[in-house]
């Protein structure tokens, strides 16, 4: 919500307001999706369960498409949204440290909250460990500050690095998500005619 808060479309003191209707909106989203569900999630890496990569590919495909929208119609200024520095190495070790951390608990640090949300005592404990994670990552930082540092690229963007626009980008990703949804489809459906 930030760059139609700072251009003046939305009044800076309904922010918090905004933020908790889109909170509670986006955790029933989840809750409404399976996402409470760690045997849902972790369906994903053994191919019985393809709702998180659904949901996701989804999500990305309407905010790209509103957001390039947006821009066009000069309701939003992409100039003005703020992009993470990427540094390559932290992006590699912290994918694989999750990636583990998934497939063990079922659960990733966004879902793990929704879990604890509807009562789940497993989620309790994934959440438990993410905060002990958490705790131990801020007290090992000064030893690890070179690995988190590392291979640092800047405010990258993927229209960026291959040099084309926006709008060819949202196309192909649409493409892209759309094919997804056929090959998880399939392979679904292999799934359970193995399973039979």
């Amino acid at each position: 919500m930030g760059p139609l808060i700072t251009q003046g479309y939305i009044d800076p003191e309904w922010s918090n307001l905004i933020a908790l209707i889109l909170g509670i909106g986006f955790g029933f989203v989840l809750e409404a999706s399976g996402f409470s569900s760690s045997r849902k999630l972790a369906g994903v890496f053994y191919g019985y369960d393809f709702t998180v990569i659904r949901v996701f590919m989804t999500a990305i495909m309407v905010t790209l498409i509103g957001l390039v929208y947006f821009n066009y119609m000069v309701w939003i200024d992409l100039t003005k949204i703020f992009i993470l520095p990427t540094f390559l190495t932290s992006v590699i070790v912290g994918g694989v440290i999750m990636g583990f951390g998934f497939v063990m608990g079922g659960y990733c640090p966004g879902t793990s909250f929704t879990g604890v949300a509807i009562g789940k005592l497993d989620a309790l404990f994934f959440t438990a460990g993410l905060y002990i994670g958490i705790f131990v990552f801020s007290s090992a930082f000064p030893l690890i500050k070179d690995i988190y540092y590392g291979g640092e690229l800047g405010p990258v963007t993927l229209t960026d690095t291959f040099g084309i626009s926006k709008g060819l980008f949202t196309f192909l990703f649409v493409l892209m998500s759309i094919a997804a949804f056929i090959v998880t489809s399939i392979i679904k459906k292999k799934v359970k005619k193995a399973e039979l």
